[in-house]
């Protein structure tokens, strides 16, 4: 998220099953703005970091089908754009159709219009008008498909498999990542021409191949903004992280207490801190009942790039709380100490101002949560 100077002035986007709510903060206290778009599946809602104002949504509508929304005002009003992703007909019938767009990431500074976006099923797409009209990256979705990087509709990933995690190198709007459930990681060095797998080291438990070069399961990828170099990974089969250009990824989840382990969703890094990252892990065994572990839930922060990890429960239900937070649903602010923000399968967000010391909830009795991004009021 962009530099502020108060917290007060942090902004917390949620996006759930049934429409999207703004928090805000003033004096300590929060408040909810709306909901927006009432009913409708918002899988993302991200604010431009290169204009405040502008906030772009992907969402899921029951009359309009899968499109987007720009808002230019804060999320005061609301437009739908012009062509959202979708991919060419095909004059028999046979060709893909977007079942939604999943994950939107805004490109560097350098380029002011663009924004990338992926969808399910596997896909990624291209703006440079700021999110009115969109087009395939063909260097990807083609190459995807000869290569068979993409797995198929019974993959197992919940709604369908969906292409996430896209990451744009904030030295060079060259240097892409993107991520597949099912499929893998890859990366691009020439904006989206070319693309190269990115998964040597990460397990596919799954495969009979335990170790193949593509055909992976990547939950959540991040990239450090003060170190492009350093890389996480949570994956359904561990906790990873990589230092390139090293081109193997090593697996960190492993110093986890035996009793936790490393599956989980979504992962979060320190702003400043390359070394500080955060995970909330779930129950991935045997019928994978995606919730918390025990009824017990917990994040825990490594703050050696993942040699040891720390429980940071204090605040949280201690009994009886089986939700779990999806990959796109926990984000960090840009203050000191770090502000972290989840939103759960059950509808509350919760916060912690001391980089996950203590936690407090701040919203309750919201929809299913899909997503959760933090921003700067304008």
């Amino acid at each position: 998220m962009p530099e502020s100077s108060s917290r007060d002035d942090v902004v917390v986007f949620v996006s759930t099953r049934k429409g999207a709510f703004i928090l805000s903060r003033s004096g300590g206290s929060w408040s909810i703005g709306g909901p927006h778009h009432l009913g409708q599946i918002i899988h993302h809602l991200v604010q431009d970091p290169r204009n405040r104002l502008n906030l772009l949504m992907a969402a899921s509508t029951g009359h309009l089908g899968p499109t987007m929304f720009r808002s230019a005002d804060m999320g005061a009003t609301w437009t739908e754009v012009s062509r959202p992703p979708a991919f060419p007909k095909v004059e028999d019938g046979t060709g893909r159709s977007v079942d939604h767009t999943f994950w939107l990431t805004p490109s560097n500074a350098s380029e002011p219009g663009t924004w990338y976006g992926g969808t399910s099923p596997q896909a990624l797409f291209r703006t440079e008008d700021g999110g009115e009209t969109w087009s395939e990256v063909g260097g990807f979705n083609a190459t995807a498909i000869e290569k068979g990087w993409i797995m198929g509709p019974g993959d197992g990933t919940p709604d369908g498999p969906k292409l996430h995690s896209i990451l744009v190198d904030p030295r060079d709007a060259s240097h892409l990542y993107v991520s597949m459930s099912s499929g893998g990681t890859f990366e691009s060095t020439d904006r989206g021409a070319t693309w190269a797998p990115l998964n040597k080291g990460v397990l596919a438990l799954f495969n009979p191949d335990p170790d193949p070069e593509f055909g992976h399961d990547p939950h959540c990828v991040v990239q450090h903004p003060l170190n492009p170099d350093r890389l996480y990974q949570q994956n359904h089969c561990g906790i990873y992280r990589i230092d390139r250009p090293e081109n193997r990824w090593a697996r960190i989840g492993e110093s986890m207490p035996a009793e936790i382990g490393d599956i989980g969703f979504p992962i979060v890094m320190h702003p400043r801190d390359p070394d500080t990252v955060w995970v909330f892990p779930m129950d991935g065994t045997e019928v994978w009942p995606r919730v918390s572990i025990g009824g017990r839930p917990a994040v825990y922060r490594s703050t050696n790039a993942g040699a040891t990890w720390e429980r940071q429960d204090t605040g949280l239900p201690s009994e009886q709380a089986w939700f779990t937070v999806k990959r796109q649903a926990m984000a960090s602010d840009s203050f000191d100490p770090v502000g972290l923000y989840f939103g759960t399968t059950s509808g509350e967000v919760w916060t912690s101002e001391d980089e996950g010391a203590t936690w407090n909830q701040i919203a309750a009795h919201l929809p299913h949560i899909y997503a959760v991004e933090t921003g700067v009021k304008p």
